[in-house]
């Protein structure tokens, strides 16, 4: 059978991505460039600042991708690229190179839901097996999805109000962390002990996530004890703070796997990073005889190799867009 090989562009936030994917599960080559550096000088994405750069990157890192692969365009069998949710601007710049690629070379071009490249970010690892349900936690969403099949999403839970990984920048910054804060809380808990009462988010029946009351019961913690003038046992927060949002996680997502009665677990998005959830889930799936799978650190953060994974599947379903295509700052993931 002949090899499929999908060029993908990531551009949603602030990396400026591109990669080559052979048959949905094989990099071939991947380059990603960042402005973290940049942002932190603000204390989080700037999005005209993240556009901005990427208008002068994207030729460059689009240009490396093939020098490493030592491929060319002609190579490829289609350009998948992220076509929504994220920042507007920092989408049109990827969407746009991808249409001008596409139209110079006669390529077919296949719209990337930005979530579903994160679920599929888990096929580079080992192949999917369905029915599974996939927990996506990133700074802009917090989901869980089943999956009967390839492409087939349905929303059983999200969140209400900030995702987890926003909850996790604004405690740290509340805490003087630096940005970006979720690596930090997690790290700074592991030097910690859960010492402060915390409530657990929106702890009921449903498959749905609320991290604003938690994040506001820290900033009021911390004002309270300011005011009193003690110190802020700031490891100890953070643990106390992390604790709870993974409790909430942990408990709805294995309620999920049981209801829906499925054998796989994914986990996705840029939380997935985090050591301790990691280490849970893996502790409950070992536990429930459930497997579970996890993308390598690389693949957890925006990159376009999940997009070229995510591109392939989509590509052998049939699923094409015209020049016409436009970015999307919102997009149901269908």
């Amino acid at each position: 059978m002949k090899d499929t090989y999908i060029f993908a562009i990531e551009s949603s936030c602030d990396e400026t991505s591109a990669s080559i994917i052979k048959n949905g599960s094989v990099e071939i080559a991947t380059v990603v460039l960042s402005q973290m550096d940049i942002h932190a000088l603000y204390g989080g994405v700037v999005p005209e600042i993240a556009s901005r750069h990427h208008i002068e990157n994207i030729t460059m890192v689009l240009e490396e991708v093939f020098n490493k692969a030592e491929m060319a365009m002609e190579d490829m069998d289609a350009i998948a690229v992220t076509y929504g949710p994220g920042l507007i601007g920092s989408l049109l710049i990827g969407v746009q190179a991808a249409k001008t690629l596409a139209y110079i070379y006669n390529k077919p071009l296949v719209p990337v839901h930005h979530i579903a490249g994160h679920i599929y970010a888990n096929n580079l690892v080992k192949p999917m097996e369905f029915p599974l349900i996939a927990l996506v936690v990133s700074g802009g969403h917090t989901e869980l999805i089943y999956m009967k099949e390839d492409y087939s999403f349905e929303k059983i839970g999200g969140t209400l109000d900030d995702a987890v990984g926003e909850a996790y920048d604004k405690v740290a910054r509340v805490l003087g962390l630096p940005y970006p804060g979720g690596p930090m809380i997690d790290k700074l808990s592991l030097e910690g002990k859960d010492t402060y009462h915390l409530p657990i988010p929106l702890d009921d029946n449903s498959y749905n996530f609320s991290f604003s009351g938690l994040k506001s019961a820290v900033i009021n913690l911390v004002h309270n004890e300011e005011q009193r003038g003690n110190e802020i046992r700031t490891a100890d927060l953070a643990t106390s703070f992390q604790n709870r949002a993974i409790e909430v996680l942990t408990k709805k997502t294995m309620r999920a796997v049981k209801e829906y009665q499925v054998k796989h677990l994914l986990i996705a998005g840029g939380v997935s990073a985090n050591k301790i959830l990691r280490n849970r889930f893996q502790e409950l799936c070992l536990e429930n005889n459930i497997e579970l799978t996890v993308p390598q650190m690389k693949y957890c953060t925006d990159n376009a190799a999940m997009i070229g994974a995510a591109g392939y599947f989509a590509y052998k379903l049939g699923r094409r867009a015209d020049l016409d295509l436009n970015a999307k700052a919102t997009e149901i993931l269908k």
